[in-house]
This record gives structure tokens, sequence and C-alpha cells, in this order.
């Protein structure tokens, strides 16, 4: 194969590729969405953008950059090869070496920059009206007026701080139709007191004094700043068992 063959054929295989992956980014941006729109009950929504969304963002600007990086070596072929071939080999490297910069600028901008417009966008999703089976706006009650539409193990896991979780009611005031859903902060991030990014969260929950029915108990929430490595224990107090449950 002579030289602007070999060339040409590089050129289309890098068009070609780079193409291939940029269309990868697109249908997998494309497919989550059309995901995430299917599903109409705003809880089912909550906790499949809370578990996916960023994985699937992250893939889909991963393909992007690669799709970047092979095209970059399309770009004046013949110009960069025009004394050497090899220099095009050596590009080739080069292009890979600021893939993975770039890949590393990529895993930054989304673990550390976009779960701050996630947890907007949950927060949204979580407190949209919901719709009764009757086409009736839903209501969503306070915390203080939740608590006899709660069972009572339901308000004990409010109550202990384990686990965090937290209970949403909401109830049609016309039909009297309740809807009860369950949500776990553990699984949500918070702002860094240190680096002040959205990339706070809890790594280990340990119970350290169980709660009897006399006595309260007490719980160590261990933090993990996944930016800047920055870690942080909290004591919590666990009712006692006869509180919880009354």
């Amino acid at each position: 194969m002579d030289k602007v063959t070999f060339l040409a054929e590089w050129d289309r295989f890098m068009v070609l590729g780079s193409g291939i992956f940029l269309g990868i980014g697109i249908l997998i941006f494309l497919f989550y969405e059309i995901k995430i729109a299917q599903i109409k009950d705003p809880k089912e929504k909550y906790d499949y953008a809370s578990t996916h969304e960023i994985r699937y963002f992250w893939y889909a600007l991963l393909a992007v950059v690669i799709a970047a990086c092979i095209f970059l070596n399309s770009v004046a072929t013949s110009a960069v090869a025009s004394r050497y071939t090899w220099l095009i080999y050596v590009r080739l490297v080069s292009t890979g070496i600021l893939g993975i910069i770039a890949y590393l600028f990529t895993n930054s901008t989304i673990n550390v920059y976009y779960p701050r417009y996630l947890m907007k966008r949950l927060n949204r999703i979580r407190n949209k009206p919901r719709i009764s089976p009757d086409g009736n706006i839903m209501r969503k009650l306070s915390e203080e007026e939740e608590d006899p539409h709660l069972e009572a193990h339901m308000i004990a896991e409010e109550a202990s701080d384990v686990h965090s979780v937290d209970y949403d009611v909401w109830i049609d005031e016309k039909t009297g139709h309740k809807k009860i859903e369950k949500y776990y902060d553990y699984q949500q991030t918070e702002e860094c007191p240190r680096c002040g990014y959205y990339t706070l969260k809890i790594e280990v929950e340990e119970v350290i004094t169980p709660p009897t029915n006399d006595n309260t108990g007490v719980l160590h929430k261990h933090y993990k700043c996944s930016f800047c490595g920055r870690r942080e224990m909290r004591k919590i107090v666990i009712a006692a068992l006869a509180t919880n449950v009354d």
C-alpha cells in the first residue's frame, strides 16, 4: 500500500471510529432520557434517577471524549506525515494522553459538579404534586401532620435515625386516598464543609449503643467526601424503643 492510499485509509477509519463513538454517546443519552420519560410514577422516577443518572451521563460523556480524540487523528494527516509517516503514530499516542487527561477532567466534572444539579432535580421530582387514582391533586403532609398516617414501625424508623429513613405522605383531601413513599437519605450527597461540593456521603453507619425501652442509644454516621477526601463522624442519639413506638 503506497503512502497516499495509507493516509487516506487512516483518515477514513479515524472519521468512522469517531462517528461510531459519538453515536454511542448520543444513544446512551437518548436511552436514558427516553427511559426516565417513560416512568410516570414520581417515586419510581426519583429512585431510577438517583441510582442511574450520573452513571449514564458519565458513559455518554466518556464516549464523546473518545470520539473527539479519535477525530483529532484525522485532522491534517497529510501535513503531519508529510516528512515522516511515523509522526501520525506519535500524534496517536499524544491524543491518547490528552484523552486520559480529558477522562480525568470528565470524571471530576461529573462526580463533583453534577451532583449539585442532580440533587435539585431529585428534590423537584420528590416534591412534584402527586395525582390520585381519581385524578385529584394530592397534598404533601408536613412532618407534624404525617405521623397519624404512618404505621408504628415507620415512625420508629424515622425517629431512630438508623439508615436515615424518611417517609413522605401524600393525601387526596377529596377522597382520602393516601400514598406513602419511603426515601433513604444515605443515598444522597451533601455539601462538603471543606471543598463546598456535593460529594459528602454516608460511608458507614455504626450503632455504638443499641437503644432499649428505657434508654436512648448512640449511632455514629461516618461521612467521606469523594473529592477532597474529608472524613467526619456525626454522633446521633437514637430514641428509646418505648418512645419510638408510642
